[in-house]
């Protein structure tokens, strides 16, 4: 009963918010199909619902004739529909609450934020800029794995005579790790051509890659050193027991162990540094949210920057699964062993 009530309220929801649409749209075709396809979608908690209903008095019937089991089992097969009606019907009364909103006020959002003009206006320059963002982000991404990689095994260096390089490895991953990444960008863009002005003519997206790297090393050496850390310490002694050096164990048994086991989490670390390449705005760099402002500023519509999230969302969702993928593949392949 609670499923079907739900499934009606997200029907009348969703019929309202198609009205709206068909309105905000000036009766247009488009809009006329969109919100057909909404209510009839929401449409669909009513079959388990209705399920569910049979189910109940199925079970009722069975319980009078005394068969107990046939009767539990149409009262889980009940309940289960009932669970997938609710489901799809709050699903139902969330998306149209959200096209509700979204339309309301005569359509303000969707004038604040989706505006289709502004959005053709702003595009070919935008994609432009967020090329920026793209190889600022792979060219950082290939230098924060070497620098991090050499910091987490300076992290690691045995004896008294890799102390002094561990206080420093140390003392830098903490210092990076603790200053805001926009801080850093500032300090590096701005300070670096005025304390050494050979640097004057450097590209200005080339110091936000070295502020993007100077940062972000300091988070992947300590994924590096988790997985470095995870590999029993009895592979190290065998490899140093068959005649390796330090430097050949850590080449040949440690590192491709650790690299193999630290991707996932490298990889989340890359899709935070992709999304902050949006700071280097704040340096004057020419990328797609800078430029996504300055239309905002032209256009008094914040639709420029909609298209800009649109932008990192489209690059950013595909790796946030390809990371779901690697950790339930790795989750399989351990459980297979």
């Amino acid at each position: 009963m609670v499923g079907l009530v739900l499934a009606l309220v997200g029907i009348a929801m969703m019929v309202a918010a198609a009205l709206r649409l068909r309105d905000y749209n000036g009766s247009g075709l488009v809009a006329t199909i969109v919100g057909a396809v909404l209510v009839v979608g929401s449409l669909y908690p009513l079959v388990p619902a209705f399920k569910a209903f049979a189910g109940d008095r199925k079970r009722s019937r069975l319980l009078r004739e005394d068969q107990l089991v046939p009767a539990r089992r149409a009262a889980a097969a009940a309940r289960e529909e009932a669970q997938i009606a609710m489901g799809y019907a709050a699903a139902a009364v969330i998306v149209a609450g959200l096209l509700l909103m979204a339309f309301a006020n005569g359509g303000g959002v969707a004038e604040t934020f989706f505006t289709k003009s502004a959005w053709d206006a702003s595009f070919n320059e935008m994609i432009h800029a967020f090329w920026t963002n793209i190889w600022v982000a792979c060219v950082s991404q290939v230098l924060v794995l070497i620098v991090g990689l050499l910091l987490a095994i300076m992290r690691m260096l045995p004896g008294r005579a890799g102390a002094p390089l561990r206080l420093i490895a140390l003392v830098y991953c903490d210092i990076f790790r603790a200053i805001p990444a926009i801080v850093t960008i500032l300090l590096i863009v701005f300070g670096t051509p005025l304390a050494f002005p050979t640097t004057a003519n450097w590209p200005p997206e080339w110091l936000g890659i070295v502020s993007l790297t100077m940062t972000y090393s300091a988070y992947v050496a300590e994924v590096y050193r988790a997985g470095l850390s995870s590999i029993h310490p009895s592979q190290s002694a065998a490899a140093r027991s068959l005649g390796l050096s330090y430097t050949q164990t850590l080449r040949t048994v440690l590192v491709p162990q650790a690299v193999r086991r630290v991707i996932p989490p490298l990889l989340n670390d890359f899709i935070s540094l992709q999304k902050d390449t949006a700071l280097l705005s704040t340096a004057s760099i020419a990328e797609v949210v800078l430029v996504s402002k300055l239309w905002e500023s032209n256009l008094f519509n914040l639709s420029p920057i909609t298209l800009a999230a649109a932008f990192f969302i489209v690059i950013t969702i595909p790796q946030a699964r390809f990371v779901d993928y690697l950790i339930e593949r790795d989750a399989a392949r351990r459980g297979a062993h």
